[in-house]
């Protein structure tokens, strides 16, 4: 690898530092630039990286910046999570948690995190706008404490991004002091859920005391012998 320009700082001493360092000043940059091929350059030249190193680096352009840094927030997030002991806490609370503190791990470039939403929303990166969702979910879960394995591993993940994506989309534009509007539409979210949840365990629960299918045949049976 070779410095470009006498200026340049030298380069760290391996790939994974070397990535995370064209992440970090690409995250000064994002706000006004976006996420962009010419962000990417730019972070690349800040840290000495030539173009041949940064193709090699984000053999994806810059999709691949956005996937480390989302990969990176989310790392962050289940460290300090499983930390934190939440997983003694309540469920609603478990959930708060987590996603407050995924949000707390943006603040410090809300903008670039905005432009990097901003990147995903667009038609071509849906795919990976869901699989960057769907890894966010699911460390927020392992966080948590979740150990689900049946089919409640992936109803947790996919009601989780709901509640995540549309509290992040409201903190984006939260002006408020604290930023107590998205705690409170966020608190509100999570009581949707809850009521869902709710209801689903009455309807599981009455739905345990009808008769089976075998039953109802049987009782036509009893009620319509043969002559």
């Amino acid at each position: 690898m070779t410095a470009r320009g006498t200026g340049a700082k030298k380069p760290p001493p391996d790939d994974t530092a070397l990535r995370r360092a064209v992440l970090e000043a690409a995250l000064g940059h994002a706000a006004f630039d976006g996420f962009n091929d010419g962000l990417l350059a730019k972070a690349g030249a800040e840290v000495g990286v030539v173009d041949a190193d940064l193709a090699r680096l984000f053999p994806s352009g810059v999709a691949g910046l956005v996937t480390l840094y989302s990969e990176t927030v989310d790392q962050a997030m289940e460290e300090r999570l499983v930390a934190s002991r939440v997983a003694e806490a309540r469920i609603r609370d478990r959930i708060r948690q987590a996603v407050l503190t995924r949000l707390s791990l943006l603040r410090p470039h809300k903008e670039a995190a905005r432009r990097a939403a901003a990147f995903l929303s667009l038609p071509p990166n849906a795919p990976l706008a869901a699989k960057l969702l769907w890894q966010s979910a699911d460390r927020m879960w392992r966080g948590i404490g979740d150990t689900a394995t049946d089919f409640n591993f992936y109803t947790k993940r996919t009601i989780l991004i709901g509640v995540y994506s549309a509290t992040l989309v409201r903190w984006f534009n939260d002006q408020s002091e604290d930023e107590a509007d998205t705690h409170a539409f966020l608190d509100r979210r999570i009581e949707d859920v809850m009521r869902f949840e709710k209801f689903k365990a009455r309807l599981k629960e009455e739905a345990s005391r009808l008769p089976s299918l075998g039953e109802i045949l049987g009782g036509f049976n009893r009620s319509n012998p043969r002559s």
